[in-house]
């Protein structure tokens, strides 16, 4: 007799469930309506790992390896394989997740470095592993229990984590003999892990794991210049002395002064990076046109503005020319494929004009500047004339700032491109690194509330589409930057906190994106918060989205 009735989204039908009953079983119907693995369900608006068992009335739908919570779940299952490969071979060295560097995680060893037979080896036991297909377990203990399992296994990392978190309970995972725990869901077992790579990238490694929304999901992309920011950034933490969550927490309860000298010193290291770049401007004699381009919430108008300063400073006066005014007549604007107007598409900028206007101010011709009347939906003139004088650069921020197509008709040595974005060398733990886009989307969530009228929920609801854009038209064309910036900060997810959780908390269990906000909140609980932020420069890139600028946006 059937216990449950669930609604499958993909079949459009309801199912009479018995007792028991997995998720991955009943993921065989829906299997002919994904064109990628599934790894795992949406069950009432809730991720839910395929082992666990269905124990109510309720809608589900599959997550397959084309969505960001599919490849999130393949992301952690990798690592623990990885994690139980480097365990058999190499037990004495512990191993690092550090950052992602497009599809893949730059990994290190703490004990040395890993030889190319040595990754040989890591990635045949890894394949082996694979083809035995072991099942991943969850098994639930006290966190006191699990600090005293973390402390005896030498993981302080993650006992100085739970130290600090209110939950009473830890979900550990564990594979045969192995056992860790890991933030997020875990796929049912090695088996579903067939599609990874092992690369050398010295003085560590590379995970490379599929895109299945590219025709060829295992291209890599090589990222020289991308990667040499996360290893200055690296020294940087070493000066901060903070790599871990855990870390961070102890500072914050030690008291008020040793929290502050961090916020100075993270924001010391910022103001300094960008002196450098304005000094190389400088340096580059010749230099007129500065683009400032990165992914949402970077830090990018900030930045400008700070970088417009430091150049003043080196007698350097900045014009800054806002790319949103030469958006084409809305009649004009490409379409997606969706049908709605793609405002983040190259195309809808009238670059004939920009260009000629560029041209013109490049042979110090006078140009007069348009405005674009975004409730018309055209271009007007202003009524402002601009001619560049002598000891003058225009600053250009917008998304397409790297791509040559936005400026073709400026030689390249007249431009100076930087790239933008908040790549934090935070990490959960030593397995568990803290996603740079999560940083970006908590930044967006309170700017967007605070400052644009946007509810959470249209946030969340607008994300993809914005990340859609990102992948089209700014991570393409990372390495076209002279320079990179990080504005990441590793003390800004505890100043976030505080903000962000009020606003995750009005996204309602019936919505589509209830998953995203409850995950969001899960992973904010592992901060403490700083609620005095007092410390926090008036001129801080956190300023752009919690308020108190002294800038104007």
């Amino acid at each position: 007799m059937a216990a449950f009735e669930v609604y499958l989204v993909e079949t459009d039908e309801t199912l009479r469930i018995k007792e028991n009953t997995t998720f991955q079983e009943l993921a065989e119907k829906a299997k002919p309506f994904h064109r990628a693995p599934i790894i795992a369900a949406k069950f009432n608006n809730k991720i839910r790992e395929l082992f666990r068992t269905v124990n109510m009335n309720g809608t589900l739908r599959f997550v397959d390896l084309k969505e960001a919570d599919g490849m999130r779940v393949y992301r952690r299952g990798l690592i623990f394989l990885l994690y139980i490969a480097m365990k058999d071979l190499f037990p004495q060295k512990r191993l690092r997740v550090m950052h992602s560097l497009g599809n893949s995680l730059y990994c290190e060893v703490e004990e040395g470095v890993l030889g190319k037979e040595d990754l040989e080896s890591l990635k045949q036991r890894m394949q082996e592993l694979v083809e035995q297909d072991k099942p991943f377990k969850k098994k639930r203990m006290s966190r006191f229990d699990a600090i005293e399992l973390f402390k005896k296994l030498g993981w302080e990392d993650k006992a100085k984590l739970f130290r600090f978190r209110r939950k009473d309970t830890v979900d550990l995972y564990t594979c045969g003999e192995y056992k860790n725990y890991f933030y997020g869901y875990l796929p049912p077992s090695t088996g579903h892990l067939k599609w990874f790579d092992i690369r050398p990238f010295e003085p560590g490694f590379l995970l490379v794991y599929p895109d299945f929304n590219k025709s060829d999901p295992m291209a890599h992309k090589e990222m020289p210049k991308f990667a040499n920011v996360f290893l200055e950034y690296k020294r940087w933490g070493s000066i901060i002395g903070v790599s871990t969550v855990g870390e961070l927490n102890e500072l914050i309860v030690s008291g008020a002064k040793r929290i502050n000298e961090l916020i100075l010193i993270s924001e010391m290291l910022h103001e300094y990076k960008i002196a450098l770049i304005a000094h190389e401007i400088v340096r580059r004699k010749g230099v007129k046109f500065v683009l400032v381009a990165g992914p949402s919430s970077s830090g990018k108008t900030t930045f400008a503005k700070r970088l417009s300063l430091q150049l003043k400073a080196l007698g350097i006066v900045t014009v800054p020319i806002s790319l949103d005014d030469y958006f084409l007549d809305r009649e004009r604007t490409p379409r997606d494929e969706n049908g709605e107007y793609d405002f983040e598409a190259i195309e809808a900028l009238d670059l004939e004009l920009f260009n000629m206007h560029l041209t013109k101010l490049l042979k110090g011709e006078e140009i007069e500047l348009p405005r674009f009347n975004f409730k018309l939906g055209r271009r007007e003139w202003s009524g402002q004339n601009l001619r560049l004088k002598p000891h003058e650069i225009v600053v250009i921020e917008g998304i397409h700032g790297l791509n040559e197509r936005l400026t073709e008709s400026i030689p390249r040595e007249y431009k100076f491109k930087v790239y933008v974005s908040a790549l934090t060398q935070l990490s959960v733990d030593r397995l568990n690194r803290v996603s740079t886009t999560d940083t970006r989307l908590v930044r967006r969530l309170i700017r967007d509330y605070h400052f644009r009228g946007h509810s959470p929920l249209d946030t969340l609801k607008m994300w993809p589409k914005v990340r859609r854009g990102e992948e089209r038209n700014i991570f393409p064309f990372q390495e076209e930057a002279d320079v990179f910036f990080n504005s990441a900060l590793v003390y800004e997810l505890a100043v976030l906190k505080t903000h962000a959780e009020p606003l995750l908390m009005q996204v309602e269990h019936t919505e589509e994106e209830y998953s995203e906000a409850r995950r969001l909140l899960k992973f904010l609980e592992y901060f403490l918060p700083i609620t005095d932020i007092r410390a926090v420069p008036h001129t801080s890139i956190i300023r752009e989205f919690i308020g108190g600028s002294v800038f104007k946006y």
